[in-house]
């Protein structure tokens, strides 16, 4: 179902609208007539004829048509009743203002669990409850109590609290930023933000998707839908009520470092979204992408009337990333026959603090002509000469008038001296911003998302693996009640997916372990086996370097004696005999957690216990590409180490990204699998064999 009918209604009942000025429902009453909303407007109220010279109604029934759009201020229990007179007349959309339900604890669930039945049963979709109200400024819509009607701009905006947007608002107001939507979802018990973000993605006059968000109800189609929608229009997302918490209880260090924040970042990543890390932030991103093009690459110019400034940029430019453009011979040359000769004219272009606005016209348009210049960042400080308002005006016009196709950001520094100029840059739809290093972010953004729109397209690889190997160990563990797979079995399934593991076998006596190890060869490493004991070396289970048959019958009955006492309540099966691993790699750590919201998030870093210690991983959502997994790896410092440094041989990279890919397709396939971790994964030199020493994995229930 479209949900047009919420951002441009033909008509809209109010149901709790008051005359009592300060109330909820005079307000968003008030908001609609004052904003100028064209549509017939319905106030429901059985306690009066008339409210701000508009006919009132004792109930929808009486009115004697069916409203587009209604919208409900009545009390939290009469709710439901107000619900099932909406599927009685047939309405099709209705907004929830209401608070008094999930967010106040149990009885507020039951009630809101029944208004959706109520409204599932009508087919009625509603937004809220608990929630600000709905703006669409194009359409003259003020369907809140946020504030006044927005100019019509070209960002859709979504929100899940309320008050923020209501700040949103004033500060957009205060600004003159246009919206083409504003949403509250509140408790999203219906129209959730999904629904909303694919609503904005269809919108013809919303360019720009932005919000705050404090969780995301589907992952997976989140994800999907906002992959495809990011191609043709960026969103930006705020987002917080993340925490690590639910990481303590992980049994694997891939769960232990895998905090809700990292699934949330991860999946931004994969979808194309740009987290916006404040307000401030998110609206030098919207405003650059509602009113520029995006650029064709990295190379940045720089105008200024000041070196200060000028340097600024420049370095802004050089940590961001991004290229200081060369200006090429011709550019320069046109520059210096008009500017001063004490004018600087290459990148920066410094054209003196007594430019007028004919100076600086004449700069950016040689400098836009410019083919190695993608975007321009104009600066200007107000100094004796400095015509703010009439600079602006020359910016706009040759914005307008000349050039096309390669954004321009402004940063007129100062206050009072340049407000008019700032207002006609806005008016110009040139971004202001309040510092050069604003503007370089932004266009750092905007040059990120061109790279991830044009990225290859994602093709992942499937290996020829023995699924049914797989299948028949983890339904055993199942079946059984057993979550935690031993070591031996893990290794087992991996094995199944083409990893290369050491040589070795469960021993039950210290007699059977000698035997063991005289037939693999010295030296060897004995294991605790046990479905109680995720953490050997925590319990003395793990004994390495053991050089004789003596050695292991000795380290055997040690375990056996000790391990016990530490943990009487563990099922000890026996111990894995196991070859020493003897290689120069490097250990390094493939994991997998797999997020509620998300799916199977994988994990790349340093392996053994360095893992935990240093904490330089990198995650990214399963399945993944060739691409994404080399990526993982130069996310992290350890990569360095890896290609090699001062004239150490480098490990086999490729080796890695194939083993990534290989943990990836396993998870994919089998959802019963919740974390794992292959630590540590030794990786040698290019055309070696890598060796996955330890494995863990543990189940949850389908």
């Amino acid at each position: 179902m479209s949900l047009q009918s919420f951002f441009n209604p033909k008509s809209v009942a109010i149901i709790g609208a008051s005359r009592q000025k300060g109330k909820v429902g005079y307000e968003i009453l008030t908001n609609l007539v004052a904003g100028g909303y064209e549509g017939k407007i319905f106030p429901v109220n059985n306690k009066t004829d008339e409210i701000e010279g508009l006919k009132c109604y004792p109930d929808l029934a009486s009115i004697g048509e069916t409203p587009d759009l209604v919208i409900i201020i009545v009390p939290a229990q009469y709710v439901p009743s107000v619900m099932e007179e909406c599927a009685k007349v047939r309405v099709k959309s209705a907004i929830v203002i209401t608070a008094g339900f999930k967010e106040v604890g149990p009885e507020g669930k039951k009630l809101e669990e029944q208004v959706v039945q109520i409204a599932r049963r009508a087919g009625i979709r509603f937004i809220g409850p608990n929630c600000l109200g709905v703006i669409a400024p194009a359409h003259k819509l003020n369907a809140s109590f946020g504030g006044d009607l927005p100019v019509p701009g070209s960002i859709g905006y979504i929100s899940q609290s309320g008050a923020l947007l209501a700040a949103i608002l004033d500060l957009a107001n205060a600004n003159g930023m246009g919206f083409s939507s504003l949403v509250s979802i509140g408790n999203k018990a219906d129209v959730d933000e999904l629904d909303i973000i694919r609503a904005f993605g269809v919108q013809k006059d919303t360019k720009v998707i932005a919000g705050y968000l404090e969780n995301i109800a589907d992952g997976d189609g989140f994800v999907r839908e906002a992959e495809e929608i990011s191609y043709t229009k960026p969103i930006l997302l705020m987002k917080s009520g993340s925490t690590a918490a639910g990481a303590k209880a992980a049994s694997s260090h891939t769960g232990s470092l895998a905090g809700g924040d990292v699934a949330y970042e991860s999946a931004f990543k994969r979808a194309g979204v740009i987290r916006c890390d404040s307000i401030k932030e998110q609206f030098d991103f919207a405003q650059a992408f509602a009113n520029q093009p995006l650029p064709e690459g990295a190379n940045v110019a720089v105008l200024t009337n000041a070196g200060g400034p000028g340097i600024m940029a420049a370095d802004a430019i050089e940590e961001r990333g991004l290229t200081f453009a060369k200006l090429s011979e011709e550019t320069m040359k046109k520059l210096a026959e008009k500017l001063p000769a004490a004018a600087n004219v290459h990148n920066p272009v410094d054209v003196l603090g007594d430019a007028l606005a004919d100076r600086y016209e004449f700069a950016l348009d040689v400098v836009l002509d410019d083919p190695n210049v993608n975007s321009v960042v104009v600066l200007l400080t107000p100094q004796a000469m400095t015509q703010a308002k009439e600079t602006a005006e020359a910016v706009v016009k040759v914005i307008e008038q000349k050039k096309k196709g390669k954004p321009v950001l402004a940063c007129f520094l100062g206050a009072s001296k340049v407000a008019a100029g700032v207002e006609i840059l806005r008016r110009g739809s040139i971004p202001q911003y309040d510092s050069p290093e604003s503007a370089v972010a932004t266009l750092r953004v905007m040059v990120d998302h061109i790279r991830w729109r044009t990225r290859p397209r994602r093709v992942v690889r499937l290996f020829s693996v023995n699924r049914r190997k797989v299948e028949s160990i983890l339904e055993r563990h199942l079946r059984q009640g057993l979550l935690d797979i031993g070591e031996a079995e893990a290794k087992e399934i991996i094995e199944a997916y083409g990893f290369a593991t050491p040589r070795g076998s469960i021993a039950t006596t210290a007699e059977q372990a000698g035997n063991i190890a005289q037939q693999l060869g010295f030296p060897i490493v004995l294991k605790i086996w046990s479905p109680d004991i995720l953490h050997k070396s925590d319990v003395g289970g793990v004994k390495v370097g053991l050089k004789s048959e003596q050695e292991v019958k000795d380290a055997f009955d040690l375990m056996m004696y000790r391990i016990p006492k530490k943990k009487p309540d563990a099922n000890i099966l026996g111990v894995l005999v196991q070859e020493m691993v003897r290689s120069s790699g490097k250990e390094v750590i493939i994991g997998m957690h797999r997020d509620p919201h998300f799916g199977p998030l994988m994990m790349f870093g340093m392996g053994g216990i360095m893992v935990e210690v240093l904490k330089d991983v990198a995650f990214y959502l399963a399945p993944l590409t060739a691409e994404e997994a080399k990526q993982m790896l130069l996310n992290t410092k350890t990569y360095h180490i890896l290609k090699g440094v001062r004239g150490q041989e480098g490990v086999d990279i490729e080796a890695i990204a194939e083993g990534l890919q290989r943990v990836s397709q396993l998870v994919t396939e089998f959802p019963e699998i919740k974390e794992m971790d292959i630590n540590p994964y030794v990786v040698g030199a290019p055309g070696t064999t890598a060796i996955a020493v330890d494995a863990r994995i543990s189940l949850e229930k389908k």
